[in-house]
């Protein structure tokens, strides 16, 4: 005979959301409407990147870090996924896994270069491409005041890695009004 025995359900995984996309769709702005749209709702956490670029740079609220920080950090398997761009190292800080096994969605702006890495990772995997037409992008990248007009065509040209399976990949449309992306972005986060 058995006492004290009593069954317990394991929460399902969370949700590990991929938001790629050009520089310029606008996918910062999306992920802030986002993080606003589900601040009382804690089954969603939105990322805080560890960045090589200095924390009063204009654009998303990172950590900041020295490249020598960084790589000391990557050594001791700090990251869940880490790349190079644009002259600077990326990475997602591998204490946002304990959330995903916990049941939340970990939503991250990540490069595209990591898409198969991710979903050879880590399961469940949802990526959400945030695009706009070349017209906007550029508009945009100006209004940055980040780089040169020569930076800005180079970056338009550039071609983005090709994913191996784009049968999952959710599209967001940014081009027009902020509000449409955003009511995009959000239905592509509950899906």
């Amino acid at each position: 005979m058995v006492f004290g025995l009593r069954e317990i359900a394991l929460p399902d995984l969370g949700v590990f959301i991929l938001v790629v996309g050009p520089s310029g769709a606008g996918k910062d702005t999306l992920i802030d409407a986002a993080r606003a749209h589900f601040e009382h709702d804690p089954s969603f956490i939105f990322v805080r990147r560890v960045i090589t670029r200095p924390e009063e740079a204009c654009g998303e609220a990172h950590q900041a870090v020295s490249i020598a920080e960084f790589q000391k950090m990557s050594s001791a398997d700090a990251f869940s996924l880490q790349w190079d761009a644009h002259g600077l190292q990326y990475g997602i800080p591998r204490h946002y896994e304990t959330d995903r096994l916990r049941g939340r969605h970990v939503i991250a702006n990540v490069s595209r270069h990591v898409v198969d890495q991710a979903n050879a990772s880590f399961t469940p995997v949802k990526t959400i491409m945030v695009t706009a037409n070349n017209r906007v992008l550029a508009k945009r990248l100006a209004g940055r005041r980040r780089e040169t007009e020569e930076e800005i065509e180079r970056r338009l040209l550039r071609q983005a890695p090709v994913l191996k399976d784009t049968s999952d990949i959710i599209i967001v449309d940014n081009s027009g009004r902020l509000e449409a992306g955003v009511r995009a972005f959000i239905s592509a986060l509950k899906r």
